[in-house]
Protein backbone atom coordinates (compact mmCIF):
# COMPACT_ATOMS: atom_id res chain seq x y z
CA UNK A 1 0.00 0.00 0.00
CA UNK A 2 3.05 2.30 0.68
CA UNK A 3 4.61 1.74 -2.86
CA UNK A 4 0.61 2.83 -4.34
CA UNK A 5 0.54 5.53 -2.24
CA UNK A 6 -2.68 4.38 0.18
CA UNK A 7 -2.62 5.32 4.12
CA UNK A 8 -3.43 2.21 5.88
CA UNK A 9 -5.67 3.93 9.09
CA UNK A 10 -6.44 2.35 12.51
CA UNK A 11 -9.90 3.24 14.24
CA UNK A 12 -9.59 3.09 18.29
CA UNK A 13 -10.64 -0.88 19.13
CA UNK A 14 -14.47 -0.67 20.83
CA UNK A 15 -15.44 2.31 18.28
CA UNK A 16 -17.17 1.38 15.56
CA UNK A 17 -18.01 4.89 14.18
CA UNK A 18 -15.00 5.83 14.02
CA UNK A 19 -14.53 3.04 10.75
CA UNK A 20 -15.32 4.61 7.49
CA UNK A 21 -17.73 2.74 5.01
CA UNK A 22 -15.81 1.09 2.74
CA UNK A 23 -17.31 0.67 -0.69
CA UNK A 24 -17.11 -3.17 -1.69
CA UNK A 25 -16.22 -3.05 -5.19
CA UNK A 26 -14.65 -5.38 -6.05
CA UNK A 27 -17.38 -8.26 -4.63
CA UNK A 28 -19.91 -6.54 -6.19
CA UNK A 29 -18.55 -7.12 -9.43
CA UNK A 30 -18.25 -10.82 -8.33
CA UNK A 31 -21.74 -11.03 -7.25
CA UNK A 32 -23.50 -8.55 -10.16
CA UNK A 33 -21.07 -8.35 -13.24
CA UNK A 34 -18.53 -11.57 -12.83
CA UNK A 35 -21.41 -14.45 -12.35
CA UNK A 36 -23.43 -13.58 -15.48
CA UNK A 37 -20.57 -14.70 -17.50
CA UNK A 38 -20.10 -17.52 -15.56
CA UNK A 39 -23.08 -19.23 -17.28
CA UNK A 40 -22.49 -21.79 -19.44
CA UNK A 41 -21.87 -20.85 -22.73
CA UNK A 42 -21.97 -16.57 -21.87
CA UNK A 43 -17.94 -16.35 -22.06
CA UNK A 44 -17.98 -17.64 -25.59
CA UNK A 45 -20.26 -15.48 -26.65
CA UNK A 46 -17.37 -12.34 -25.69
CA UNK A 47 -15.28 -13.02 -28.54
CA UNK A 48 -12.61 -10.14 -27.35
CA UNK A 49 -11.21 -7.94 -25.06
CA UNK A 50 -13.12 -4.80 -26.46
CA UNK A 51 -16.59 -6.72 -26.14
CA UNK A 52 -15.87 -7.73 -22.17
CA UNK A 53 -14.63 -3.60 -21.94
CA UNK A 54 -17.75 -3.07 -23.86
CA UNK A 55 -19.98 -4.67 -21.43
CA UNK A 56 -17.98 -3.70 -18.47
CA UNK A 57 -18.32 0.18 -19.18
CA UNK A 58 -21.73 -0.76 -19.70
CA UNK A 59 -22.45 -2.25 -16.19
CA UNK A 60 -20.65 0.41 -14.45
CA UNK A 61 -21.87 3.52 -16.00
CA UNK A 62 -25.85 2.20 -16.12
CA UNK A 63 -26.26 -0.30 -13.50
CA UNK A 64 -23.37 0.72 -10.42
CA UNK A 65 -22.78 4.44 -11.18
CA UNK A 66 -26.50 5.31 -10.59
CA UNK A 67 -27.66 3.44 -7.28
CA UNK A 68 -27.44 5.75 -4.36
CA UNK A 69 -25.91 4.30 -0.95
CA UNK A 70 -28.47 3.68 1.29
CA UNK A 71 -25.58 4.89 4.17
CA UNK A 72 -23.97 7.81 2.49
CA UNK A 73 -27.08 8.82 0.38
CA UNK A 74 -24.77 9.28 -2.68
CA UNK A 75 -23.79 7.24 -5.80
CA UNK A 76 -20.39 5.06 -5.61
CA UNK A 77 -18.58 7.57 -8.71
CA UNK A 78 -19.88 10.98 -6.86
CA UNK A 79 -18.53 10.14 -3.47
CA UNK A 80 -15.22 8.59 -5.06
CA UNK A 81 -14.38 12.25 -6.99
CA UNK A 82 -15.53 14.38 -4.07
CA UNK A 83 -11.48 14.54 -3.05
CA UNK A 84 -10.56 14.82 -6.46
CA UNK A 85 -9.47 12.71 -9.44
CA UNK A 86 -7.03 10.01 -8.09
CA UNK A 87 -3.88 9.16 -9.63
CA UNK A 88 -3.34 6.42 -11.66
CA UNK A 89 -0.67 3.89 -10.18
CA UNK A 90 0.96 2.45 -13.53
CA UNK A 91 2.03 -1.25 -14.53
CA UNK A 92 5.51 -1.43 -13.13
CA UNK A 93 4.12 0.14 -9.66
CA UNK A 94 1.08 -2.83 -9.55
CA UNK A 95 3.79 -5.34 -10.29
CA UNK A 96 6.10 -3.86 -7.69
CA UNK A 97 3.36 -3.38 -5.10
CA UNK A 98 2.30 -7.41 -5.33
CA UNK A 99 5.73 -8.79 -4.98
CA UNK A 100 6.77 -10.57 -1.56
CA UNK A 101 10.02 -9.87 0.64
CA UNK A 102 12.00 -11.38 3.51
CA UNK A 103 14.87 -10.83 4.84
CA UNK A 104 17.63 -13.07 4.67
CA UNK A 105 21.71 -12.76 6.45
CA UNK A 106 24.10 -13.59 3.85
CA UNK A 107 26.67 -16.03 4.55
CA UNK A 108 30.56 -16.07 4.60
CA UNK A 109 30.83 -17.56 1.26
CA UNK A 110 28.38 -14.54 0.23
CA UNK A 111 25.38 -16.62 -0.14
CA UNK A 112 21.89 -16.37 1.38
CA UNK A 113 18.95 -19.77 1.53
CA UNK A 114 15.25 -19.33 1.00
CA UNK A 115 12.78 -21.82 1.60
CA UNK A 116 15.41 -24.81 0.67
CA UNK A 117 16.98 -22.54 -2.30
CA UNK A 118 20.48 -21.58 -2.13
CA UNK A 119 21.20 -18.30 -4.37
CA UNK A 120 24.64 -16.39 -4.44
CA UNK A 121 24.71 -12.64 -3.93
CA UNK A 122 27.40 -9.71 -3.87
CA UNK A 123 30.47 -10.28 -1.82
CA UNK A 124 30.27 -6.64 -0.24
CA UNK A 125 27.11 -8.06 1.29
CA UNK A 126 28.55 -10.97 3.44
CA UNK A 127 27.70 -10.80 7.31
CA UNK A 128 25.13 -8.31 6.48
CA UNK A 129 21.05 -8.47 6.45
CA UNK A 130 19.58 -7.98 3.50
CA UNK A 131 16.16 -7.68 1.78
CA UNK A 132 14.58 -10.28 -0.59
CA UNK A 133 12.14 -9.46 -3.16
CA UNK A 134 10.74 -11.83 -5.59
CA UNK A 135 7.21 -13.20 -7.10
CA UNK A 136 5.80 -15.88 -4.66
CA UNK A 137 5.29 -18.14 -7.67
CA UNK A 138 8.51 -17.80 -9.02
CA UNK A 139 11.51 -18.30 -7.06
CA UNK A 140 14.17 -19.02 -9.65
CA UNK A 141 14.10 -14.58 -9.79
CA UNK A 142 15.18 -12.98 -6.52
CA UNK A 143 15.93 -8.71 -5.98
CA UNK A 144 18.56 -8.01 -3.22
CA UNK A 145 18.15 -4.63 -1.77
CA UNK A 146 20.19 -3.33 1.25
CA UNK A 147 18.62 -0.13 3.06
CA UNK A 148 16.12 0.27 -0.05
CA UNK A 149 18.84 0.69 -2.81
CA UNK A 150 19.00 -2.26 -5.44
CA UNK A 151 22.45 -4.89 -5.06
CA UNK A 152 21.02 -7.24 -8.25
CA UNK A 153 19.90 -10.50 -8.88
CA UNK A 154 20.74 -13.09 -7.18
CA UNK A 155 22.65 -16.31 -8.79
CA UNK A 156 20.70 -19.60 -8.37
CA UNK A 157 23.00 -22.30 -6.65
CA UNK A 158 20.69 -25.05 -6.15
CA UNK A 159 16.53 -24.79 -6.60
CA UNK A 160 14.18 -27.56 -5.36
CA UNK A 161 11.03 -25.25 -5.11
CA UNK A 162 9.81 -22.61 -7.75
CA UNK A 163 6.67 -21.59 -5.83
CA UNK A 164 6.72 -20.19 -2.36
CA UNK A 165 4.31 -22.41 0.02
CA UNK A 166 2.39 -20.12 1.05
CA UNK A 167 1.25 -19.48 -1.95
CA UNK A 168 -2.20 -20.45 -3.27
CA UNK A 169 -3.88 -20.65 -6.90
CA UNK A 170 -7.12 -18.79 -7.40
CA UNK A 171 -9.66 -21.53 -7.14
CA UNK A 172 -11.95 -21.29 -9.76
CA UNK A 173 -15.79 -20.85 -8.12
CA UNK A 174 -18.69 -23.22 -9.60
CA UNK A 175 -20.38 -21.95 -12.60
CA UNK A 176 -24.24 -20.09 -12.16
CA UNK A 177 -27.14 -21.61 -13.20
CA UNK A 178 -28.46 -20.24 -16.66
CA UNK A 179 -31.28 -18.15 -16.76
CA UNK A 180 -31.40 -17.69 -20.49
CA UNK A 181 -31.76 -14.03 -19.98
CA UNK A 182 -28.30 -12.19 -21.17
CA UNK A 183 -28.00 -9.61 -18.28
CA UNK A 184 -24.92 -7.72 -19.64
CA UNK A 185 -26.27 -7.35 -23.31
CA UNK A 186 -29.10 -5.89 -22.37
CA UNK A 187 -27.16 -3.43 -20.01
CA UNK A 188 -24.76 -2.62 -22.99
CA UNK A 189 -27.48 -2.06 -24.89
CA UNK A 190 -29.26 0.43 -22.96
CA UNK A 191 -25.57 1.99 -22.19
CA UNK A 192 -25.29 2.57 -26.35
CA UNK A 193 -28.84 3.97 -26.18
CA UNK A 194 -27.72 6.31 -23.66
CA UNK A 195 -25.27 7.59 -25.48
CA UNK A 196 -26.94 8.19 -28.83
CA UNK A 197 -29.72 10.09 -27.00
CA UNK A 198 -27.05 12.26 -25.29
CA UNK A 199 -26.98 14.79 -28.66
CA UNK A 200 -30.18 14.34 -30.63
CA UNK A 201 -30.13 17.30 -32.97
CA UNK A 202 -33.51 16.61 -33.88
CA UNK A 203 -34.72 17.31 -30.82
CA UNK A 204 -32.87 20.57 -30.86
CA UNK A 205 -34.82 24.03 -31.01
CA UNK A 206 -35.44 26.17 -34.12
CA UNK A 207 -34.97 29.70 -34.37
CA UNK A 208 -38.14 30.48 -35.19
CA UNK A 209 -40.52 28.12 -33.57
CA UNK A 210 -43.94 27.71 -34.42
CA UNK A 211 -46.67 28.09 -31.93
CA UNK A 212 -49.78 25.95 -32.37
CA UNK A 213 -50.41 23.15 -35.21
CA UNK A 214 -49.78 24.19 -38.57
CA UNK A 215 -52.36 23.86 -41.10
CA UNK A 216 -51.69 22.20 -44.78
CA UNK A 217 -53.17 25.72 -46.74
CA UNK A 218 -50.25 27.55 -44.61
CA UNK A 219 -47.64 24.81 -45.71
CA UNK A 220 -49.13 25.02 -49.57
CA UNK A 221 -48.74 29.00 -49.54
CA UNK A 222 -45.24 28.89 -48.36
CA UNK A 223 -43.95 26.12 -50.67
CA UNK A 224 -45.73 28.82 -53.70
CA UNK A 225 -43.78 31.42 -52.36
CA UNK A 226 -40.78 29.82 -52.26
CA UNK A 227 -40.85 28.37 -56.02
CA UNK A 228 -41.62 32.10 -56.92
CA UNK A 229 -38.82 33.41 -55.32
CA UNK A 230 -36.51 30.95 -56.69
CA UNK A 231 -37.92 31.32 -60.13
CA UNK A 232 -37.46 34.90 -60.03
CA UNK A 233 -34.08 34.20 -58.94
CA UNK A 234 -33.44 31.99 -61.93
CA UNK A 235 -34.70 34.90 -64.61
CA UNK A 236 -32.59 37.06 -62.78
CA UNK A 237 -29.61 34.94 -63.27
CA UNK A 238 -30.50 34.06 -67.00
CA UNK A 239 -30.54 37.71 -67.94
CA UNK A 240 -27.18 38.35 -66.35
CA UNK A 241 -25.57 35.13 -68.55
CA UNK A 242 -27.22 36.85 -71.86
CA UNK A 243 -25.11 39.21 -74.01
CA UNK A 244 -25.61 43.55 -73.76
CA UNK A 245 -27.49 43.90 -76.26
CA UNK A 246 -29.67 41.53 -75.98
CA UNK A 247 -31.04 42.80 -72.47
CA UNK A 248 -31.80 46.39 -74.32
CA UNK A 249 -34.16 44.47 -76.64
CA UNK A 250 -35.38 42.69 -74.07
CA UNK A 251 -37.04 45.91 -72.07
CA UNK A 252 -34.43 47.06 -69.65
CA UNK A 253 -33.00 50.82 -69.53
CA UNK A 254 -31.31 52.15 -72.34
CA UNK A 255 -29.05 54.00 -69.18
CA UNK A 256 -28.52 50.84 -67.21
CA UNK A 257 -25.15 49.93 -66.77
CA UNK A 258 -23.84 46.25 -67.40
CA UNK A 259 -21.56 44.56 -64.36
CA UNK A 260 -19.43 42.89 -67.10
CA UNK A 261 -18.50 46.14 -69.15
CA UNK A 262 -16.63 47.02 -66.28
CA UNK A 263 -14.09 44.61 -66.29
CA UNK A 264 -10.70 45.78 -68.15
CA UNK A 265 -10.96 42.81 -70.92
CA UNK A 266 -11.46 44.19 -74.83
CA UNK A 267 -14.36 44.54 -76.24
CA UNK A 268 -14.28 42.18 -79.32
CA UNK A 269 -17.54 43.04 -80.96
CA UNK A 270 -17.73 46.19 -83.49
CA UNK A 271 -18.64 49.28 -82.54
CA UNK A 272 -20.36 52.71 -84.52
CA UNK A 273 -18.01 54.94 -82.74
CA UNK A 274 -16.87 57.51 -85.36
CA UNK A 275 -13.64 58.19 -83.37
CA UNK A 276 -12.32 54.33 -83.85
CA UNK A 277 -12.96 55.25 -87.68
CA UNK A 278 -10.65 58.50 -87.77
CA UNK A 279 -8.10 55.67 -85.67
CA UNK A 280 -7.85 53.33 -88.58
CA UNK A 281 -7.30 56.22 -91.26
CA UNK A 282 -4.04 57.15 -89.79
CA UNK A 283 -2.66 60.44 -88.88
CA UNK A 284 -3.74 63.23 -90.99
Amino acid sequence: MAILGITLTHSKPGQPAGRGKIEKFFRTVREQFLVELAVPGALAAVGDLVRLNELFTGWVETVYHQRVHGETEQRPLERFLAPGPPSLPTAQMLHEAFLWSQHRRVTKTATISLHGNRYEVDAALVGRTVEVVFDPFDLTTLQIRYQGRSMGIAVPHRIGRHVHPDARPDIAPPPATPTGIDYLALVAAGHRAELAARINYTDLPTSNPVEGPVEVDEVDEVDERLEAELASFAALRDQHRRPHSHRIADGELSGQVDPTSLTDEPDDEPTDDHSNDDSRQGPR
